[in-house]
Protein backbone atom coordinates (compact mmCIF):
# COMPACT_ATOMS: atom_id res chain seq x y z
CA UNK A 1 0.00 0.00 0.00
CA UNK A 2 1.27 3.75 -1.13
CA UNK A 3 2.25 5.78 2.00
CA UNK A 4 4.00 9.25 1.85
CA UNK A 5 7.15 10.16 3.33
CA UNK A 6 6.63 11.40 6.84
CA UNK A 7 8.97 14.17 5.47
CA UNK A 8 6.77 14.91 2.39
CA UNK A 9 3.53 14.63 4.53
CA UNK A 10 5.03 17.30 6.70
CA UNK A 11 6.11 19.71 4.45
CA UNK A 12 3.87 19.59 2.07
CA UNK A 13 -0.54 19.86 0.96
CA UNK A 14 -2.11 17.25 -0.95
CA UNK A 15 -3.74 18.29 -4.08
CA UNK A 16 -4.51 15.31 -5.88
CA UNK A 17 -3.95 12.31 -8.29
CA UNK A 18 -2.63 11.70 -11.65
CA UNK A 19 -2.75 8.21 -13.08
CA UNK A 20 1.01 7.51 -11.41
CA UNK A 21 1.61 9.97 -8.84
CA UNK A 22 -0.11 11.52 -6.09
CA UNK A 23 0.52 15.70 -6.62
CA UNK A 24 1.42 17.79 -3.60
CA UNK A 25 2.16 21.46 -2.73
CA UNK A 26 5.19 21.87 -1.01
CA UNK A 27 3.90 24.63 1.65
CA UNK A 28 6.27 27.14 0.80
CA UNK A 29 4.79 30.43 -0.56
CA UNK A 30 8.27 32.11 -1.98
CA UNK A 31 7.73 29.77 -4.74
CA UNK A 32 4.88 27.90 -6.46
CA UNK A 33 6.58 24.31 -5.55
CA UNK A 34 5.02 20.98 -6.70
CA UNK A 35 5.96 17.60 -6.21
CA UNK A 36 4.77 14.59 -8.24
CA UNK A 37 5.55 11.30 -6.25
CA UNK A 38 4.55 7.96 -7.81
CA UNK A 39 2.71 5.73 -5.46
CA UNK A 40 4.71 3.03 -5.87
CA UNK A 41 6.11 1.20 -2.50
CA UNK A 42 9.88 1.11 -2.04
CA UNK A 43 10.79 3.08 -4.88
CA UNK A 44 14.09 5.70 -4.81
CA UNK A 45 15.16 5.99 -8.58
CA UNK A 46 13.19 6.66 -11.58
CA UNK A 47 15.26 3.39 -13.08
CA UNK A 48 13.64 1.26 -10.32
CA UNK A 49 10.31 2.06 -12.00
CA UNK A 50 9.04 -0.66 -14.28
CA UNK A 51 9.49 0.62 -18.10
CA UNK A 52 5.54 2.02 -18.15
CA UNK A 53 5.44 3.63 -14.99
CA UNK A 54 8.75 5.62 -16.08
CA UNK A 55 6.95 6.60 -19.14
CA UNK A 56 3.99 7.95 -17.21
CA UNK A 57 5.91 9.63 -14.72
CA UNK A 58 7.95 11.59 -17.18
CA UNK A 59 4.47 12.40 -19.11
CA UNK A 60 2.79 13.49 -16.24
CA UNK A 61 6.16 15.63 -15.04
CA UNK A 62 6.11 17.26 -18.73
CA UNK A 63 2.45 18.14 -18.54
CA UNK A 64 2.92 19.33 -14.70
CA UNK A 65 5.65 21.37 -16.20
CA UNK A 66 4.28 22.52 -19.62
CA UNK A 67 0.52 23.92 -17.82
CA UNK A 68 2.91 25.72 -14.84
CA UNK A 69 4.55 27.52 -17.32
CA UNK A 70 1.65 28.87 -19.08
CA UNK A 71 -0.45 29.23 -15.64
CA UNK A 72 1.94 30.75 -13.24
CA UNK A 73 3.36 32.77 -16.41
CA UNK A 74 6.85 31.16 -15.23
CA UNK A 75 10.58 32.60 -16.36
CA UNK A 76 11.96 28.81 -15.91
CA UNK A 77 10.72 26.06 -14.02
CA UNK A 78 13.26 24.05 -12.23
CA UNK A 79 12.52 19.76 -12.39
CA UNK A 80 14.54 17.43 -10.68
CA UNK A 81 14.60 14.16 -8.48
CA UNK A 82 16.91 14.77 -5.97
CA UNK A 83 16.08 12.46 -2.58
CA UNK A 84 19.01 13.78 -0.78
CA UNK A 85 16.84 13.88 2.25
CA UNK A 86 13.88 12.48 1.57
CA UNK A 87 14.68 8.89 -0.48
CA UNK A 88 10.63 8.42 -2.00
CA UNK A 89 11.29 9.13 -5.03
CA UNK A 90 9.84 12.61 -6.28
CA UNK A 91 9.85 14.97 -8.50
CA UNK A 92 10.12 18.30 -8.23
CA UNK A 93 8.83 20.92 -10.77
CA UNK A 94 9.07 24.86 -9.03
CA UNK A 95 7.87 27.42 -11.08
CA UNK A 96 10.85 30.10 -11.63
CA UNK A 97 10.49 33.70 -11.42
CA UNK A 98 13.56 36.44 -12.10
CA UNK A 99 11.77 38.58 -9.10
CA UNK A 100 11.46 35.19 -6.62
CA UNK A 101 13.13 34.80 -3.52
CA UNK A 102 16.04 33.41 -4.56
CA UNK A 103 16.24 33.97 -7.84
CA UNK A 104 18.63 32.92 -10.10
CA UNK A 105 19.76 30.82 -7.30
CA UNK A 106 18.60 27.35 -6.41
CA UNK A 107 15.28 27.29 -3.91
CA UNK A 108 16.65 24.46 -1.41
CA UNK A 109 17.75 26.10 1.79
CA UNK A 110 17.96 29.52 0.43
CA UNK A 111 14.91 30.96 2.28
CA UNK A 112 13.04 29.60 5.44
CA UNK A 113 9.69 28.02 4.15
CA UNK A 114 6.77 30.80 4.04
CA UNK A 115 3.55 28.49 4.70
CA UNK A 116 0.51 30.02 2.36
CA UNK A 117 -2.47 30.89 3.93
CA UNK A 118 -6.09 29.21 3.01
CA UNK A 119 -6.61 32.18 0.84
CA UNK A 120 -3.31 31.27 -1.10
CA UNK A 121 -3.97 27.82 -0.74
CA UNK A 122 -7.49 28.44 -2.43
CA UNK A 123 -6.32 30.65 -4.80
CA UNK A 124 -3.82 27.61 -6.37
CA UNK A 125 -6.19 25.07 -6.17
CA UNK A 126 -8.66 27.08 -8.07
CA UNK A 127 -6.36 28.19 -10.60
CA UNK A 128 -5.37 24.10 -11.14
CA UNK A 129 -9.07 23.01 -11.46
CA UNK A 130 -8.91 25.08 -14.64
CA UNK A 131 -5.85 23.41 -16.31
CA UNK A 132 -6.04 19.94 -14.44
CA UNK A 133 -9.07 18.21 -16.18
CA UNK A 134 -8.00 14.69 -18.00
CA UNK A 135 -6.88 11.70 -16.13
CA UNK A 136 -6.57 14.05 -12.53
CA UNK A 137 -8.65 13.59 -9.63
CA UNK A 138 -8.78 16.37 -7.13
CA UNK A 139 -8.21 15.65 -3.22
CA UNK A 140 -10.56 18.02 -0.96
CA UNK A 141 -8.01 19.30 1.48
Amino acid sequence: MFALDPRLQQDTLPIGDFPLSRLLLSNDSNYPWFILVPRRDDISEIFQLDVADQRQLWQETTALAEMLKDSFDADKLNVAALGNVVSQLHMHVIVRKREDAAWPAPVWGKHPAKPYTAEQIAVIRERLRLVLTDDFTFLEG
